[in-house]
């Protein structure tokens, strides 16, 4: 995958109830047409170089324009940056040791990832059902 669109590449998995719910605020944002969205949950996505289906399914990633993969919190912060809305955000994330606190809360987050994503999703297909009555 080239970065001829000049835009950051924020990859997530479009199968996560609760991944998807995150991109599709984020996707609502004022500067959200400098960020390319990249469901990599779907089997024919091209993910580019150095970024593996597991990994991008596993860990939050944003390719940089300059093709430089940016992990976890630190892609949070780089997109909150391209958010006006989120640009204070992106702004503490960038005082001493913030950074590293955030890294350390994702990271704690992960493991319970899919609980509250079938929750999510689970409350979701209650909130639809409920809809189509």
């Amino acid at each position: 995958m080239t970065q001829t669109n000049q835009k950051m590449t924020v990859y997530y998995d479009g199968a996560c109830p609760l991944c998807s719910f995150e991109i599709a605020h984020y996707k609502r944002q004022a500067g959200a047409d400098k960020l390319a969205f990249v469901d990599a949950s779907e089997a024919d996505t091209d993910l580019g170089d150095g970024l593996s289906r597991s990994q991008a399914l596993g860990r939050f990633h944003v390719r940089d324009t300059d093709g430089t993969l940016i992990l976890g919190a630190a892609g949070f912060a780089r997109i909150w940056g391209a958010l006006p809305r989120w640009r204070i955000a992106a702004r503490l994330a960038t005082f001493p040791g913030v950074l590293p606190v955030l890294e350390l809360a994702y990271r704690a987050f992960l493991p319970i990832r899919p609980v509250l994503a079938r929750v999510l999703g689970r409350r979701l297909a209650k909130a639809a059902s409920e809809q189509t009555r």
